[in-house]
C-alpha cells in the first residue's frame, strides 16, 4: 500500500498519543549456545574461552554503537535497540535503520575476521503501550532520601557520596519495550530462523518500514511471507542486501515512512491518527 504523504504534518510537535509507533532491531549471535555446550557450560573448560571472548566482543561493538537515539539492552548473546518513529518526519525511521545495519556490518566483520557463524538481525514495527520506569523511580527516592538526610546533617559530605555510590536497584524496566509489538515480531521472527524464512547471518527487514514501490537507495534479497499460527502474527521481510547513500528530501529521504504511515500500514487504515486520537484519555 503507497500512502501518499501530505504537504503539511498531520500531528503538532506535542501531540502525545497513547500507543507510539515503535521500530525494534532484535541481534542474535549465532552458534552460541552450541559453542558453550561444547564446553559443557562449564567456564573454566578450555573451549569456554573462545566462547567468551567472542560474547565480549559482541558487547564491545554493540556498546560502541549505541547512542541516544539507538539505545540498546543487551542480553547475554542478543541486543535490541528500540525507538519510536516520528509522526511528522521520515528522517528518524532512516537514521534508525542506518545505525542498525552499520551495527549489523561491524558485528559481521568482526564474525568474518575470525570465521564464526556471524548474527542475524531482524528489524520489525509495531505499536507499543507506554509505561513508567518503576526501577528508576525506585533509585530516585534512595538519592532523595540521602540528599535529605545530607542537608539536615545527619550525615556528612562524604557518607551521602558514598551511599550514593552504592545505590544499586533491585528491579529495573525499560518502558519502551514492554508491550511493545515490534519487539515481539522482531525476536519471535529471528527465533523462528530457517523453518520460518529467516536463516542465516543476514539483516531482515520489515516491509511496512517501506513505500511501495521500493525506495532506489535500497537493494532487498527475495521477500519472505513470514507468519506465526500460534501467535497470529505475519509479516512482510526481506534480507537487505545493500543499503546506498541517498538524498535526503525535506522531513528525509523519500521511500521509507514516517510513524503515521507506518500506523496506516499496520492497519490498514488510513483514518488510524482519528482512531490514536480518541483513544487518548480525557
Amino acid at each position: 500500500m503507497n500512502i501518499a504523504r501530505k504537504r503539511e504534518p498531520l500531528v503538532g510537535k506535542s501531540t502525545i498519543l497513547p500507543f507510539p509507533i515503535a521500530v525494534v532491531c532484535w541481534i542474535d549471535l549465532l552458534g552460541y549456545g552450541a559453542m558453550i555446550a561444547e564446553a559443557d557450560f562449564n567456564p573454566l573448560h578450555p573451549k569456554a574461552s573462545e566462547a567468551m571472548q567472542r560474547l565480549r566482543r559482541f558487547h564491545e561493538i554493540v556498546a560502541l554503537h549505541s547512542a541516544r537515539h539507538f539505545p540498546t539492552l543487551v542480553m547475554n548473546d542478543g541486543a535490541a535497540s528500540y525507538r519510536d518513529l516520528s509522526l511528522r518526519s521520515r528522517e528518524p525511521s532512516h537514521d534508525f535503520l542506518n545505525r542498525a545495519w552499520n551495527l549489523f556490518n561491524a558485528i559481521k566483520r568482526s564474525e568474518d575476521d575470525r570465521q564464526l557463524p556471524g548474527a542475524r538481525v531482524v528489524l520489525a514495527t509495531g505499536f507499543r503501550m507506554r509505561g513508567r520506569r518503576a526501577g528508576k523511580d525506585a533509585t530516585a527516592n534512595q538519592f532523595k532520601s540521602i540528599m535529605q538526610r545530607y542537608q539536615n546533617h545527619d550525615i556528612s559530605p562524604e557518607e551521602a557520596i558514598r551511599e550514593a555510590a552504592h545505590i544499586r536497584q533491585a528491579f529495573d524496566i525499560i518502558p519502551e519495550l514492554q508491550a511493545n509489538f515490534a519487539f515481539s515480531k522482531a525476536y519471535v521472527a529471528e527465533s523462528s530462523g530457517t523453518r520460518g524464512g529467516l536463516g542465516g547471518a543476514r539483516f531482515f527487514i520489515d516491509l511496512t518500514l517501506f513505500d511501495t514501490p521500493l525506495p532506489s537507495w535500497l537493494v532487498l534479497g527475495e521477500t519472505v511471507k513470514w507468519s506465526n499460527e500460534t501467535l497470529r502474527m505475519e509479516a512482510l521481510f526481506a534480507p537487505i542486501l545493500e543499503l546506498l547513500p541517498c538524498k535526503h528530501e525535506e522531513g528525509g529521504p523519500l521511500g521509507i515512512r514516517d510513524g503515521l504511515q507506518v500506523a496506516q500500514s499496520l492497519t490498514q487504515d488510513p483514518n488510524v491518527l482519528r482512531a490514536l486520537r480518541a483513544a487518548r484519555k480525557p
